[in-house]
């Protein structure tokens, strides 16, 4: 990691922790190559985040290599190699921490589409004033489909716990034990999308590539709330779009088949569209905590060998986002 990402990344106690327990060695501005692999010959650790090249498994081919990768971001997936933590290296993401920030942004989503304030908005910014015809609805105790039940989607259930909602989770891997935890109820795909509030928090793997499709977008209620902050392809973009357009329905996107989207002028104008630039994991507050995450855990795994919530599991890594 640079000392430009740790200014985003790691807070001033983390820095000061990191160089009380480590001698610690930034990376230059253009680390690649030799610089990379000189870095990481003699580490024990290694601090990552946005911007890190690929760590590819060639650097532990002959035996040495750093024993633990702290990832003060979320997915890891492009960072690494699954043979890198076949090899016994114990991986560590701040998706978790992420995650928190994400179910914010959801919430906040939610609410402001449950309350048409975008439609509110746009009115009295023309000239307008209330509208009679345009009364917004309350979250509590609505009925909420949320789609996977991810780390994004468990910190929604918890922010959603005060509003008193039917939370119904579509997840083939949500056994009952852990659906009883979350105090949610298990559902069929079908069955989320049947709920005015429907949140999308897949993993990008091919099995969740187009999984609400056109069918599904024809299903949702009419005046349906859709917020999708995991991937673009997860839901058909263009046919969310048609019934947004057509009024039928509220959307806040984060995500996007292409990004920057490039959407035409109609869609950009839909006063019943929520737009935003993949910024859902994105806060000043959550930013500073990454690094200070990942590295907790680490120092409980150098000094006890516990998995703290950031260890990133071999035996998951297939339905990892």
């Amino acid at each position: 990691m640079t000392p430009l990402r740790a200014e985003d990344v790691c807070a001033a106690e983390t820095r000061r922790l990191l160089e009380d327990r480590f001698e610690v060695r930034w990376a230059g501005p253009e680390w690649r190559g030799t610089e990379l692999a000189d870095l990481l010959a003699c580490a024990d650790v290694v601090l990552t985040s946005w911007g890190t090249p690929h760590l590819d498994a060639r650097i532990w081919a002959d035996g040495t290599g750093p024993s633990v990768i702290a990832h003060a971001a979320g997915s890891v997936k492009k960072l690494v190699d699954p043979a890198v933590l076949e090899r016994g290296v114990a991986v560590f993401s701040a998706g978790g921490r992420i995650a928190w920030t994400v179910g914010e942004y959801c919430l906040a989503a939610l609410l402001t589409l449950a309350r048409r304030l975008p439609r509110l908005d746009t009115a009295v910014r023309g000239g307008g004033w209330k509208q009679s015809h345009l009364r917004g609805h309350e979250l509590a105790g609505q009925s909420v489909g949320i789609l996977g039940a991810s780390s994004t989607a468990r910190a929604l259930i918890t922010l959603l716990g005060p509003f008193g909602c039917d939370v119904a989770v579509y997840d083939p891997y949500l056994d009952a034990d852990r659906a009883r935890a979350l105090g949610v109820r298990r559902v069929t795909l079908d069955e989320a999308v049947g709920c005015p509030f429907v949140s999308i928090h897949v993993p990008d793997v091919p099995d969740t590539r187009g999984l609400v499709s056109r069918r599904l977008i024809e299903r949702l209620p009419d005046g349906a709330v859709v917020v999708n902050s995991s991937r673009g392809p997860a839901l058909d973009q263009a046919a969310l779009l048609e019934h947004v357009l057509a009024g039928r329905l509220f959307a806040a996107l984060d995500v996007f088949d292409t990004e920057p989207p490039g959407l035409p002028a109609e869609v950009l104008a839909a006063p019943n569209l929520l737009l935003t630039p993949h910024i859902a994991g994105d806060t000043e507050e959550g930013h500073l905590a990454l690094a200070g995450y990942v590295m907790a855990d680490v120092l409980r795994w150098l000094d006890s060998g516990a998995r703290g919530p950031s260890f990133v599991d071999p035996a998951r890594w297939s339905i990892a986002a």
